[in-house]
């Protein structure tokens, strides 16, 4: 069921920051003492963001742990899914309200989300092996389709020759892509118009920027690549020690993508036709431990700076924001309860958590 945003008179989820002009600019104290030597540090800080405060917390909306959340394409909204069968949406901006909760979808966790990108349409994937179409202006299921035996662990879309596509992998071992038509509603999407059979557990897949190739992850550590056309497979991304958890396509013309891992180890890939670097290896990242849980974690890359920075979340209860070129580690941006499962940047802004909270913080474009 959708719910109503609340009326304007009615108490905001997060605090506006007071502030004596509309400067873009906050004090914030640091330190207080009660003698000239101890007194008060103030710190006079620019923001970067839209947000009331530098890190807005968005919670209450979840009984358990949230596995996947995402921006919808024009930033102005979020929806977070969770392993209590439920999708929540928000708003970026404030007052950040909690405008829809969805249920009754999926008889079991909702393990990824995906916003449509031609229609109002949200895709959701669970481990009930379904994967639902529906409507966010009305919060109805518009479609329910048996994708898989057991978990499905994976989700991406792409809009490519006037239609939408989505791309599914589970631990049946298969990876399928589905036609769900230019308005979202996948009417004829009874079966999948591709397949095929990795022969073991798909923990993450992805489309290429053209919509030409498939990426799919899974229980061998490495990174298969696939051609729509042909069927064939390309090739194959070596270099994890354990499993990839998911994979991210690099903004702009994908030339690369990013896939955290079991081994703690986060790897980016150059997948251009033709790359310089031994194995297609571009940078090994380190810094965001993966924890004992086997979360499958979300990372995620910088769109407004054109991929400069990147970020996976950790059983550290942090967010570890790395700078591409460098492999440097720019941030550690800490706050949650539990392992952080799931990021995703806004022009400005990374989120997400496992432990039934959202984060939205800002970050130095400048750095």
């Amino acid at each position: 069921m959708i719910r109503k945003d609340p009326p304007e008179t009615s108490g905001a989820v997060i605090k506006r920051a007071r502030t004596a002009s509309p400067t873009n600019e906050q004090q914030i104290i640091i330190s207080a003492g009660n003698n000239e030597k101890e007194q008060g540090l103030i710190r006079t800080v620019t923001r970067t963001s839209g947000l009331d405060a530098p890190i807005v917390s968005l919670a209450g909306a979840h009984g358990g742990e949230i596995l996947s959340c995402r921006f919808d394409p024009s930033g102005q909204n979020i929806a977070a899914v969770s392993a209590d069968r439920t999708v929540s949406l928000w708003r970026t901006y404030p007052p950040n309200t909690n405008y829809g909760q969805i249920t009754g979808l999926h008889k079991s966790a909702i393990t990824d989300v995906q916003w449509s990108l031609l229609s109002t349409s949200l895709y959701t994937v669970a481990a009930d092996g379904n994967l639902c179409i529906s409507d966010v202006t009305t919060g109805q299921r518009v479609k329910r389709i048996k994708a898989h035996r057991g978990v499905i662990n994976g989700l991406d879309r792409i809009a490519t020759g006037g239609t939408e596509l989505l791309v599914t992998g589970g631990d049946d071992g298969h990876v399928r892509i589905w036609d769900v038509g230019s308005d979202g509603q996948g009417e004829d999407a009874k079966e999948p118009i591709k397949e095929w059979n990795i022969g073991f557990p798909v923990t993450a897949v992805a489309w290429s920027a053209d919509g030409s190739q498939v990426y799919a992850g899974g229980l061998d550590n490495c990174i298969h690549v696939y051609d729509l056309r042909t069927k064939e497979k390309l090739h194959t991304l070596k270099g994890h020690v354990d499993t990839p958890t998911s994979i991210s396509l690099s903004p702009g013309q994908g030339n690369y993508i990013l896939t955290p891992s079991f081994s703690s180890v986060t790897l980016i890939h150059d997948v251009r036709p033709f790359s310089p670097h031994p194995h297609r290896v571009y940078r090994q990242l380190h810094g965001a431990p993966a924890g004992f849980e086997s979360a499958l974690s979300r990372g995620a890359w910088s769109k407004y700076d054109g991929g400069k920075k990147v970020a996976v979340g950790g059983a550290d209860r942090a967010v570890t924001v790395w700078d591409v070129e460098s492999g440097r580690i720019l941030y550690k941006l800490p706050g949650h309860k539990g392992t952080v499962t799931c990021v995703e940047f806004h022009p400005k802004e990374p989120i997400g958590s496992k432990d039934g909270t959202m984060l939205l913080g800002e970050i130095d474009p400048n750095l």
